[in-house]
């Protein structure tokens, strides 16, 4: 996945989830944070951000906040961006579902709707259809990859939601895209959000895949890049 117009900024503020204050060369703009997350532990004063700019003029501000420096790492904190780097990961054979031998992936579909739940992705395959379901990590501690950093009853409803499908003759998976490079292992995030950590290892006790890959990151680019230990 790919950015136009990127520009260096610094972090200033955050008044709202929606807008950032910075500055760029010392002047200062307002930019939306494609996050709508917490992130307090990668939006603090001082720190060196990336913007995009957009030359659209209906917008009401000409700049996106799309990725962070925190030390000497960058993370791309678009929340958008997880389930497209998932698509092309899934499609160029970088990410790897759990298939069969002789089994190929057909198709791959965005959005699909099941039940009273929507999946991000369906990815039918020679022998079957798999639903995966998407989640973006931009959370780091010690060199750990921690989802979620804020309490999720969305991402518990996910997973019930993924193991009733499973029960009705579905492969499911859980996808977790890391938005950084270099990690040592991805875990659910107990101290935050215990029962969202309980769901999810309930999940995979009832055979959905639970999947973690790290990405390539630079200012203008996002990739996904490897496999990464999932510790539940």
């Amino acid at each position: 996945m790919e950015y136009k117009n990127i520009i260096k900024a610094e972090f200033v503020s955050r008044p709202n989830r929606f807008i950032a204050h910075c500055l760029v060369k010392g002047e200062p703009v307002t930019a939306h944070v494609k996050n709508t997350g917490r992130c307090r532990e990668l939006l603090v004063p001082g720190a060196t951000v990336y913007l995009e700019h957009s030359s659209n003029p209906k917008r009401k501000t000409q700049y996106s906040l799309i990725a962070v420096e925190k030390g000497s790492r960058l993370i791309n904190m678009d929340s958008q961006a997880p389930n497209s780097i998932a698509a092309q990961g899934i499609e160029q054979g970088v990410i790897r579902l759990p298939l069969e031998p002789g089994e190929s992936i057909r198709q791959i579909k965005r959005e699909v709707t099941y039940g009273e739940s929507r999946f991000d992705l369906q990815v039918l395959t020679t022998r079957r259809a798999f639903f995966v379901e998407i989640k973006g990590v931009t959370l780091e501690e010690e060199g750990a990859a921690l989802f979620p950093d804020a309490p999720t009853q969305r991402g518990v409803k996910h997973m019930h939601h993924l193991i009733q499908a499973m029960e009705e003759g579905y492969s499911c998976c859980i996808l977790f895209i890391i938005q950084m490079e270099s990690i040592a292992y991805f875990s659910p995030n107990y101290k935050t959000h215990r029962e969202f950590g309980e769901a999810l290892a309930q999940a995979q006790e009832k055979g959905v895949a639970v999947l973690a890959y790290d990405c390539h990151v630079a200012p203008g680019r996002v990739e996904a890049k490897g496999p990464v230990e999932v510790c539940l």
